[in-house]
């Protein structure tokens, strides 16, 4: 039986974990959460902070593994390509990663390249100037840790007098304390999965995205989009970034932003599955493409499915956001699935607390649906998410 390790173990993970089993995989989880819901389904869990390189290495060469993969989170790809490079086992190149890592550096590269559309963007430190920096910036502004994830230390800047408050918070969030700022674009904005695997980039899904209001930007969820001008333009450019960027392996999650004369900028790369039920819902919903199976094959050499449905599928899903407060007593999830059809994936449990959602952390689960088209699909997440919403009992 081969032997598979999986960096990080969180709700999202478990997916990965699950579906490894069911491939007849001898699962080996990692987690700094001694409570990682992802453990219970793997075969071998260690509790080990999955950013510690040499930890992990250390029990990937024990176990003598056959393949390794992390997926919707950015904290553990560069473990994951360390383990590969060092076993010699299918991965992206660390250096490859660990670029990606640092947003400011890819950034340059784009910028080099001429593919990038931001014509701003600089770094800040604890030790900067941050008046000098404020008084040559044109505002609006976007400030977010370097190598931050999520959504977390992400601001809107729209005036000066905001500048070093939101720069400050930014680099708080930043493991490297060091936060980037770059023009705010305009427009509508848009997750892109894709699969680099053989030399082929498989550009396989476009969503459109519902986030929070200024200050934060962060996920409320995806929807499946149907606009052919928008996606040909996306793709291009999307192409292009991989190929300066020298991914040749594996997952790519980006966020794009189009503007009115739809004009395609970056401005978020990830070289993982997405999160919020992209790579484990939405893409094998929609597309039939078997996604995390894919990821698993690569990760141990095997030859990829690169099947896809020959009808699409309309698919939204939302993030449970909810009304802060402690949990009494949770609603039959059961009833609201079968009134409003939509699946609901949830951590809620009685005693926990509920946050004001401000990032990806402060969700609660997801509530996904398929329809014959989006707007339905959406429709029925959102009233699903009120009946909830209004149900719990808080203390």
């Amino acid at each position: 039986m081969k032997k598979i390790l999986i960096v990080g173990s969180g709700f999202l993970q478990s997916f990965i974990i699950k579906k490894a089993k069911e491939m007849g995989l001898y699962t080996i989880a990692l987690d700094k959460n001694n409570n990682a819901i992802g453990f219970k389904y793997a075969d071998e869990h260690y509790c080990i902070d999955i950013v510690n390189e040499y930890e992990c290495l250390k029990v990937a060469k024990q176990l003598n593994i056959d393949g390794v993969v992390t997926g919707a989170t950015d904290y553990g790809v560069l473990s994951t390509s360390f383990i590969s490079e060092k076993m010699n086992l299918p991965g992206l190149a660390y250096k490859t990663t660990e670029l990606i890592k640092d947003k400011h550096k890819v950034r340059s590269l784009l910028s080099t390249a001429n593919i990038n559309d931001v014509k701003q963007f600089y770094t800040v430190d604890k030790m900067s100037n941050f008046k000098n920096i404020s008084r040559q910036l044109k505002y609006p502004v976007m400030i977010k840790p370097i190598d931050g994830s999520g959504s977390r230390g992400a601001y809107k800047v729209n005036e000066e007098k905001d500048f070093i408050e939101f720069s400050k918070l930014s680099i708080e969030n930043s493991a490297k304390g060091v936060a980037l700022v770059e023009d705010f674009i305009e427009g509508r904005e848009y997750g892109v999965e894709s699969f680099v695997y053989g030399g082929k980039v498989y550009v396989l899904s476009i969503l459109g995205k519902i986030m929070t209001d200024h200050p934060n930007y962060a996920e409320l969820g995806h929807y499946t989009i149907s606009d052919k001008s928008v996606e040909f333009k996306i793709k291009k450019k999307v192409e292009q970034i991989i190929n300066v960027l020298e991914i040749d392996y594996g997952s790519v999650n980006m966020d794009v932003i189009v503007d009115e004369q739809n004009n395609v900028s970056v401005i978020d790369i990830g070289v993982r599955m997405g999160g919020n039920l992209i790579g484990s819902h939405i893409i094998p919903l929609s597309t039939g493409f078997p996604y995390i199976e894919n990821i698993i094959r690569a990760s141990l050499g095997e030859k990829i499915d690169t099947h896809f449905a020959k009808n699409r599928k309309e698919v939204a899903t939302r993030v449970i956001a909810l009304k802060p407060g402690e949990i009494k007593k949770i609603p039959n999830i059961s009833e609201i699935e079968k009134e409003y059809n939509v699946n609901i994936l949830h951590t809620l449990k009685e005693g926990k607390f509920i946050n004001e959602y401000q990032n990806n952390l402060d969700g609660l689960g997801y509530i996904i649906s398929s329809s014959k088209n989006v707007q339905e699909a959406m429709l029925k997440n959102e009233k699903a998410l009120q009946v909830l919403n209004k149900k719990i009992i808080r203390k």
